[in-house]
């Protein structure tokens, strides 16, 4: 029947406008540091059964194929994509990139994220008013483990590869330690609850995370003086907009066909 047809493309215009939103939403973190695509997954609907494959026919054969028809289809969900971004240079010392795997840890509200820390591949960093090492966004969270610099130090701040911050004060030429960056990592990052603000939230999903010092345990170095960049290709993204603009109007033409069969059914006893 025709209805059928009119469901199936209702259940694909539904889904084609969930993946314009996953692109739109893509193209509009172009800029964003850290930002990471998602990409929607389609699957389909349940099947009306009208033969079932291998049952006899009245000569003693069997039916090589089934007759089953398609309800639709719907968005299973959205996909992550952790690929690493380009490294943009910026000089700035609290600016830093992970080159390799691994989450800077953030404090945020308990009811925000489990365990009140947040993650997060977005390495802009600056110091809050108490000398706090903060991301340099709206809400200013703080690092997990927390790094405080003495109001003295003298810039630039020393980050090494393995995460130790170093500062010189006046009258010394020695750097002196404050502390150590962490890093954390999990077995299935794209699992990760996307909390916005650049931040991600443990997820049963994701698993716990996996803590501890940057390049150990195959977790990734700190480069400073660099961010990562947004790893959305606008190019990928322009030509998939495309085929979701083309694959909208052949629903749509579903729903005419549709329409028009009906049309003429109802006009049979005319």
């Amino acid at each position: 029947m025709a209805a059928i047809a009119l469901q199936s493309a209702a259940s694909g215009l539904s889904a084609l406008s969930t993946k314009l939103d996953v692109i739109a939403n893509n193209l509009a973190n172009v800029n964003t540091d850290g930002f990471k695509a998602s990409r929607a997954n389609f699957q389909d609907l349940l099947y009306v059964e009208r033969q079932q494959p291998g049952v006899e026919t009245a000569t003693g054969d069997q039916r090589p194929t089934g007759l089953y028809v398609g309800l639709g289809v719907r968005v299973s969900g959205t996909q992550l994509n952790f690929e690493q971004g380009s490294p943009v240079t910026t000089g700035k010392d609290l600016d830093l990139f992970i080159e390799g795997d691994g989450f800077f840890k953030v404090n945020v509200e308990d009811a925000f994220a489990p365990g009140g820390v947040a993650y997060t591949r977005a390495g802009n960093f600056a110091l809050n008013s108490d000398g706090d090492i903060v991301l340099a966004n709206s809400e200013g969270r703080r690092l997990e483990p927390s790094l405080t610099v003495p109001t003295d130090a003298i810039r630039p701040i020393q980050i090494s590869a393995d995460g130790i911050v170093s500062i010189r004060q006046p009258g010394s030429e020695t750097p002196t330690e404050i502390g150590q960056l962490e890093l954390a990592t999990f077995i299935n990052p794209a699992g990760l609850k996307q909390l916005g603000s650049n931040l991600f939230g443990e997820s049963v999903a994701s698993g716990p995370p996996i803590e501890g010092n940057p390049l150990e345990d195959n977790r990734g170095g700190i480069r400073q003086g660099l961010l990562e960049s947004s790893n959305v290709d606008p190019t990928r993204e322009l030509i998939e907009l495309i085929r979701t603009q083309r694959a909208f109007e052949m629903n749509s033409q579903s729903i005419r066909a549709a329409d028009e069969a009906l049309s003429t059914i109802a006009q049979l006893r005319r």
